[in-house]
């Protein structure tokens, strides 16, 4: 069902929605065949849409309209749904979300790693699908987006504030009141942007590169433990000084209240050396039974609840029995290395991030594992015949890379090696299917397992088995 129809030199469009793209977008198609994508539309509706670009194989259009809604629609429960981007899956309910999640890791195994395997599990959902994240991080502005109503009312708004870059637009940023991922930040940010304004501080402006609060850093953990960490592009001691002062004393349960000047041309405070200005340079997790000392460059997977069940599943597919050697590549902190230590003889992490090396190796002793070591170094120029000689041949490899997904003289390595069996954890499917397709002419795929780390989001996680073929 499609037409289109000019009208005051908009082009509009009416169109079924058939299916949801990776990306977010629901998938038509008009009457001459090419496909549409409109933004916040869901299986299953018909709607009215106008045309914003036209491509040759495709179109794109902006939503005008729900004339039949799907069965799956509901209300979104914030304020900043449409504009924000980040939870674009907010207008379906929770059991269309994991349908979509589990389409797409299925959609990019066929499609881009050419693998159709016949255990695809059924995707583990969340138990919280609102307040679930540990970690936000929020940037200041001085000149907060506007949207098209507020624009229209000709009003002069203060537009310092407190909140996210927007998607494909890094210089904007929308002032954010509340966002239901993590609820325990917003009565912090919000104090932080009170106190800011009745005393005259300066917002960053990231054109000019000037201005005193830059962005909001918060951790929390689920047993109750939580970081503030503001990141000043300015060195006013004084101010600096009353600002942590107050967070200090109107939330004393603040664990480690930190700050850091960071007068770089990024946002990134990973290469820069905080202050600690009471508590602790550090706050701790729970995970299963061990314990993980986050610091505020610390990695650590932003759903905690989520990353025990995703480790599990990694553990399980692994399949130890106590006598194996495994290699932990891209292992971060050490999570899903701590994890397993207690079903194999070692684990070998590698990671090229030398503070989270040193974290790992921090949260080894906290938990007072000793059958566990990790390296420090680019895992695609590390892994090869010298470390393999020192560490012995691994009988299990557990890899869970970055988006990118694992460099070529990864995937080569693995190759070589032929251990009996790889887990490949990953927060990309495109790039693990990609990965899985090179990995095919010695591996079978036999089972996978998506996990929704992120209710609401597009993103989702996924778990692969691949076992070496039979010579």
């Amino acid at each position: 069902m499609s037409f289109s129809r000019n009208i005051s030199e908009e082009k509009i469009i009416t169109v079924e929605i058939k299916d949801v793209s990776a990306e977010g977008y629901g998938v038509g198609k008009l009457e001459d065949g090419k496909i549409v994508f409109v933004e916040n539309c869901l299986r299953g509706e018909v709607v009215e849409a106008t045309l914003q670009k036209n491509r040759k194989n495709y179109c794109e259009a902006k939503l005008k309209r729900v004339l039949k809604p799907s069965v799956y629609r509901v209300g979104p429960q914030c304020a900043h749904f449409g504009l924000c981007g980040g939870c674009r899956l907010q207008h379906s309910d929770y059991s269309e979300q994991l349908y979509i999640k589990t389409k797409i890791v299925k959609d990019a195994l066929e499609r881009i790693g050419k693998q159709f395997v016949d255990v695809i599990f059924p995707i583990e959902g969340s138990e919280k699908v609102y307040d679930y994240r540990n970690k936000l991080e929020y940037a200041f502005t001085n000149r907060a987006w506007l949207s098209t109503e507020e624009i229209q009312t000709g009003e002069t708004f203060d537009r310092r504030g407190v909140g996210f870059h927007l998607p494909g637009n890094y210089a904007a940023v929308l002032d954010i009141n509340r966002c239901h991922l993590m609820e325990i930040s917003n009565q912090i940010k919000n104090e932080i942007k009170a106190f800011a304004i009745k005393n005259d501080y300066s917002f960053f402006d990231i054109k000019q590169k000037k201005g005193l609060l830059r962005s909001l850093l918060i951790r929390r953990t689920n047993i109750g433990e939580i970081m503030t960490l503001v990141a000043y592009y300015e060195p006013d001691e004084m101010k600096i000084n009353l600002l942590m002062e107050h967070l200090a004393t109107n939330f004393p349960f603040i664990t480690s209240l930190q700050y850091v000047i960071n007068s770089k041309a990024n946002d990134s405070i990973y290469d820069l050396e905080p202050v600690v200005f009471k508590g602790t340079a550090y706050i701790t997790e729970q995970l299963g039974r061990f314990r993980f000392l986050i610091g505020a460059t610390s990695f650590f997977q932003t759903n905690t609840l989520q990353a025990e069940k995703l480790y599990t599943i990694a553990k399980n597919f692994a399949q130890l029995t106590g006598n194996e050697n495994v290699y932990d590549l891209y292992c971060g902190v050490g999570s899903i290395t701590l994890f397993i230590s207690d079903a194999c003889r070692h684990v070998a992490g590698i990671e090229q991030s030398k503070q989270a090396i040193e974290d790992a190796k921090k949260n080894a002793s906290l938990n007072k594992i000793e059958n566990v070591s990790f390296y420090c170094g680019d895992v695609g120029l590390l892994l090869k015949e010298e470390f393999i000689s020192k560490h012995g041949t691994p009988d299990v490899i557990i890899t869970d890379p970055p988006r990118a997904g694992m460099q070529k003289e990864v995937i080569h390595s693995l190759l070589n090696i032929k251990a009996r069996r790889i887990v490949y954890v990953s927060c990309n499917p495109a790039t693990q299917a990609r990965d899985i397709g090179l990995l095919s002419e010695s591996y079978d795929l036999k089972a996978v397992q998506p996990v929704d780390m992120f209710p609401q989001t597009m993103h989702v996680e996924n778990v692969a088995l691949l076992e070496l073929k039979e010579a």
